[in-house]
């Protein structure tokens, strides 16, 4: 199983920026412990940031190229503003999980609205970096379709 996460916007300055929100872990780091559960997993694992649109949606459509069997999304700002971001996710048959280190719906009222929520498998918000972990897990619980509830 190939896994893709994607950060979007300022999630490369994480550890830098509002630890009180985001904590104290580098991307880098949550990165390396990402990879480290996924090798005992038997899963591949493949990270993309980006501050801009564009390389995002282009990022995007490249994994369907590839053969990613799932995209775990963090796309920052870009959650709430772009319906670019949206179409393009529509655009592959990829399923997605969209995560935020943060309780979005905790934050500024217009943090609630997400353009990719009702096309993604979940959520998971509000963990900090656990959000990524509970991802990844995720992800390959719902690989063969709807977990069991």
């Amino acid at each position: 199983m190939k896994i893709l996460f994607i950060n979007g916007p300022n999630l490369n300055m994480l550890g830098k920026r509002e630890k009180s929100t985001y904590g104290n872990s580098s991307w880098k780091e949550i990165e390396e412990e990402l990879h480290k559960e996924a090798q005992k997993l038997n899963v591949e694992v493949l990270f993309f940031q980006s501050n801009y649109e564009g390389k995002i949606i282009e990022r995007i459509h490249e994994a369907e190229k590839e053969n990613v069997d799932f995209l775990i999304i963090n796309a920052g700002a870009y959650t709430h503003t772009s319906i670019a971001i949206r179409d393009a996710v529509s655009s592959v048959q990829i399923p997605i999980i969209e995560v935020h280190m943060s309780n979005i719906f905790k934050r500024e009222s217009f943090r609630h609205i997400s353009f990719l929520s009702d096309i993604a498998q979940g959520i998971i918000c509000g963990m900090g970096k656990l959000s990524y972990k509970l991802a990844l897990h995720a992800a390959l619980e719902l690989k063969d379709g709807t977990p069991d509830m």
